[in-house]
């Protein structure tokens, strides 16, 4: 049997920092502020890109921040004025399924 479609209000938003000190303090300052529900720190990810007309390559971390769509902005801009990079990654995608419980728990970690 099909599980019904649970419509969500809630993104996933990627977000790369120079480091591991760097990560965890944005992480924790997002969650305390309640932005974030909650961010996954994944290490050491490589990434390749232009930045002023050269190919960069960089080891950084990647957060994976889960939030409410209501919110986002208001991460949005934590983010940029915590972040070290002069134009950071954040990128935001909406989550379209979920667990219910799940779904309902971010909302109400969410301020």
């Amino acid at each position: 049997m099909q599980q019904p479609k649970v419509v969500s209000e809630a993104y996933v938003v990627l977000c790369t920092a120079p480091d591991n000190a760097t990560a965890q303090q944005l992480a924790e300052y997002v969650v305390n502020k309640q932005l974030a529900a909650c961010v996954n720190i994944l290490p050491q990810v490589q990434s390749v890109y232009r930045w002023q007309g050269e190919v960069q390559s960089d080891t950084e971390w990647l957060l994976v921040i889960k939030t409410s769509a209501a919110g986002y902005s208001k991460l949005e801009q934590a983010i940029a004025a915590q972040h070290p990079y002069d134009v950071p990654e954040i990128i935001a995608l909406p989550i379209s399924n979920g667990l219910p419980a799940y779904l309902s728990w971010l909302q109400t970690s969410i301020g």
